[in-house]
């Protein structure tokens, strides 16, 4: 087992359990209690490693004040063989239990035994998971809130696969809708402009402003010349708008590859309107009684939907009352399904005909109107989207330099583009700022700060960790000295308080994985790695390594190069290369 946190906290519950048992059986405590005590890490690693509150728990059923239960306790506590060296009584009636040698060898094991895997657990149990991420509109460059979500679900899809989901990354492309045709009317305007003029042919008034625009009209031009000249809209909007996306969309790949990010699929939105399954599922809520008519257009009883949704989940009939619900248009009174038609026929597609067990989608934090409806309309479907979709909202990104706000692209004069900011900053610099906070909070992305090499730079710190350990077994083993294996090594001698608290946090690492995922959160990883690179600093600066006695250089090295490894291993999950050299 390589969680040999939750493995020492589960044996504290069962070596506690053991020698209540014992002492009942000697009748010094009444028989058949069951006694639910918590057991914690102190916030003071002098008052041990973990605490169990048995004795508090169970004072009153074993008819004894805690402490007497705690001694009693105490005296029949057996150690030998487990992870503990002493159990102490401190406070109230604390028990405090405190590591033996064996289970800091341990973990030096487990990250030997697995180096690239440790952390590695079944929670997911092979269940089938999608993560959909970025899903930009294929009508421009990707911007900066594209970068975050890029690295956020990529990550995020990496943390899910290594604690046991099988997950499978996808882009949804929008290549269909208003979007689309808005794109084709702004190549063509730009288009008409270079035949007639600027002043002779007006730009739509919501039309995309960007000079990506103006390159793929001149390459229209260049490849069609005039052709197009007198053409009307049904003429010239089907092939226009391909045209742009033909050229899009492998620019959007290209910069996502350049990123280190590459998707299972790309799902195209126009194959769900030209394959009938967009009409097919407005079909089913029909049958299922949540659509009707009204001024020609199909609506979804999007307040009914809701309105159970919330009742499930617990809210009264009063609260649900007091909300201002409203319902959705599916199809048009003009016949054109809307693209929320569209998503729900994307979302039935990844459950029913594709069969994920669950689908996480990163989205913006503008779209968190719009995550209950969707959960509605799959219950509605039957596919219990209020438990199957999960949907991670993700705050702006304000982009500084040397702490003043950037707002302007040098290229187009609009937001930054991901393809620009990659030409300023390395791909480890933006995967790691990226992932650095929560997505439920504002990111503060500084330029200047991410090319400084320094201990302000995080990403900088932690890669620097790596190769400060790789530089250091380096210059040992052209001494001779190489890393033992784990059963070599004396555990006993690494007993000082930097030493122990570096074993303990290579121990936390399973577990953050384990959180990370559960709480959908990947920027766990990042501020482990940073506490993690913290700890061996520290470590390195107290305990001398290079010329010390054998035994303990040997025991030192081993724990150095257990850091290394931990490190590749969490900075692999990021996407974020770990030098040997900087």
């Amino acid at each position: 087992m390589s969680n040999l946190i939750q493995a020492a906290r589960e044996q504290v519950a069962q070596l506690t359990q053991a020698a209540y048992q014992r002492a009942a059986e000697q009748g010094l405590l009444p028989a058949g209690q069951t006694i639910r005590g918590t057991v914690e890490v102190p916030k003071d690693s002098k008052n041990g490693d973990f605490a169990s509150s048995f004795a508090m728990a169970g004072a009153k059923a074993l008819r004894q004040n805690p402490r007497a239960v705690a001694q009693i306790i105490l005296d029949h506590m057996e150690l030998e063989g487990s992870f503990f060296q002493r159990v102490e009584i401190a406070g109230p009636g604390f028990l405090n239990f405190f590591y033996a040698p064996r289970w800091y060898a341990q973990v030096l094991g487990a990250i030997e035994a697995d180096p690239q895997g440790y952390g590695s657990s079944d929670e997911g149990q092979g269940k089938r998971v999608m993560v959909e991420f970025v899903s930009a509109n294929p009508t421009g460059p990707m911007h900066m809130g594209n970068a975050r979500g890029g690295v956020l679900g990529d990550t995020l899809a990496n943390v899910l696969a290594r604690v046991g989901y099988q997950t499978w990354k996808e882009f949804y492309v929008n290549d269909a809708g208003n979007q689309v045709h808005k794109f084709a009317q702004s190549i063509h305007a730009r288009y008409m402009q270079i035949l007639l003029g600027e002043e002779g042919f007006p730009f739509p008034e919501n039309g995309y402003q960007g000079e990506d625009i103006k390159e793929l009209a001149q390459a229209f031009y260049e490849a069609h010349g005039d052709a197009f000249r007198d053409a009307r809209e049904e003429e010239w909007l089907e092939p226009m708008s391909r045209f742009g996306l033909e050229r899009n969309i492998p620019k959007m790949k290209e910069d996502l590859r350049k990123y280190r990010i590459e998707y299972d699929q790309w799902f195209l939105e126009s194959q769900l309107h030209t394959s009938g399954y967009v009409a097919q599922t407005v079909e089913l809520l029909t049958q299922k009684g949540w659509t009707y008519e009204k001024e020609g257009a199909l609506w979804l009883d999007t307040t009914g939907l809701l309105k159970e949704k919330y009742l499930r989940e617990g809210k009264s009939q009063e609260q649900v009352d007091k909300l201002e619900l409203k319902d959705d248009v599916l199809r048009r009174a003009n016949g054109f399904y809307t693209y929320f038609a569209a998503d729900i026929a994307y979302h039935r597609n990844k459950f029913e005909e594709r069969g994920f067990d669950l689908v996480i989608n990163v989205w913006g934090a503008d779209h968190h109107g719009h995550v209950a409806r969707l959960q509605a309309a799959l219950d509605g479907l039957g596919l219990d989207g209020s438990n199957r979709l999960v949907i991670v909202l993700m705050q702006l990104v304000n982009l500084l330099q040397d702490g003043k706000p950037v707002r302007m692209s040098k290229r187009t004069g609009k937001a930054i583009a991901l393809h620009d900011l990659l030409d300023e900053i390395s791909v480890d610099a933006a995967r790691y700022y990226f992932n650095n906070r929560a997505s439920t909070s504002p990111l503060d992305f500084d330029l200047g700060l991410a090319v400084r090499q320094d201990s302000d730079n995080p990403v900088y710190y932690v890669q620097y960790a790596h190769a400060r350990i790789c530089s250091l077994l380096a210059n040992l083993a052209q001494e001779g000295a190489a890393v033992p294996p784990a059963q070599q090594v004396q555990a006993q001698l690494l007993d000082s308080p930097e030493e122990r608290a570096l074993v303990k946090n290579l121990a936390q690492f399973p577990e953050e994985l384990k959180l990370a995922a559960h709480s959908y959160d990947p920027s766990r990883i990042n501020r482990y790695l940073t506490a993690l690179a913290g700890d061996f600093h520290r470590f390195y600066n107290a305990c001398r390594i290079k010329g010390e006695e054998p035994a303990v250089q040997s025991a030192r090295l081993k724990l150095a190069d257990s850091v290394r490894l931990v490190l590749a291993n969490g900075l692999g999950l990021l996407g974020v290369d770990a030098p040997e050299k900087m």
